[in-house]
């Protein structure tokens, strides 16, 4: 066994409570008496999700925003926060960031545990959100017929990164501080079939759409909203970490936020996605995979 999807097929042998989803989502989906609760939990690691020596207070930051992304693909109201920390860093800066994030987005912090070791740093956060509509928004439910929509843009992450690595100036805060849209995702949830957030790549995720919904996924690339320049598309579209919105509709859906149309979700032919009607190379991944 190697890499992560080939781990993760492996835990689903063990996930089988049905608030795990198959394993199947970025979050569990919790009934409990009349409330139902979206729990999710993401973690980074210094070298791969942040620089060596970059601010730890946009490290904590991140941490809490991609967690709350997650959140937002369910259309869930926040809850709390319970953080894994590794001491080792700027714990001032940390604390910091921390302050920063929850306080904007008006998320307490209920607990957690602090360990020391390390390099690299490693760090976790989990996320507790209450659903605002049910049924609570899934990959696996896009069907033949319906369009693809984004909300948000892709790119911004890349070369907020490519600034930050070498230090021209240029704009970094989509890459360092990313922005959860947690009232976009309340709104679309009563209205989508299926919603994830781009992550690991616009590529990759409307690919996980695909295969959880057993459909095909054909998106129009020249449709899709960037944040980086027009040459630098095909990269823009397997980076990640933009945290956009990926949502699919029945055609004709009032939109209750601002969004693109990128591409429309057909019968499940011989691949899951299709670029403009024809297949992706193979030469390139879609996205990120951790361990590939």
């Amino acid at each position: 066994m190697s890499g992560e999807a080939a781990f993760i097929d492996a835990l689903r042998r063990i996930a089988t409570h049905p608030a795990a989803r198959g394993l199947a989502d970025d979050a569990a989906v919790l009934d409990i008496g009349g409330e139902t609760l979206v729990l999710t939990h993401d973690a980074m690691v210094e070298g791969v999700h942040w620089l060596p020596g970059q601010d730890m207070a946009d490290v904590a930051w991140k941490l809490v925003a991609v967690n709350l992304s997650d959140l937002a693909a369910k259309g869930a109201e926040p809850l709390g926060v319970l953080l894994g920390h590794m001491l080792g860093g700027d714990e001032a800066r940390f604390l910091e960031g921390l302050a920063d994030v929850l306080g904007e987005y008006g998320v307490p912090l209920l607990g957690g545990d602090t360990v020391a070791g390390g390099p690299p740093l490693a760090l976790g956060l989990t996320a507790l959100g209450r659903a605002t509509f049910r049924p609570v928004p899934a990959r696996s439910g896009a069907r033949p017929g319906d369009e693809v929509w984004l909300a948000g843009t892709i790119g911004g992450a890349m070369t907020g990164f490519e600034a930050l690595r070498d230090a021209t100036g240029a704009d970094s805060e989509a890459y360092r501080r990313p922005r959860p849209l947690l009232a976009e995702g309340r709104a679309l949830a009563p209205r989508v079939t299926a919603m994830l957030d781009v992550s690991d790549g616009l590529l990759l995720d409307a690919a996980r759409i695909a295969e959880a919904s057993a459909v095909t996924v054909d998106l129009a690339p020249m449709n899709v909203p960037l944040a980086a320049p027009q040459d630098r598309r095909a990269d823009a579209l397997r980076w990640g970490d933009d945290y956009a919105l990926l949502f699919t509709l029945p055609p004709g859906t009032p939109l209750p936020v601002p969004a693109s149309r990128i591409g429309n979700v057909l019968p499940r032919g011989a691949e899951p996605l299709l670029l403009d009607g024809t297949a992706v190379p193979p030469e390139r991944p879609l996205g990120y995979l951790h361990g590939r």
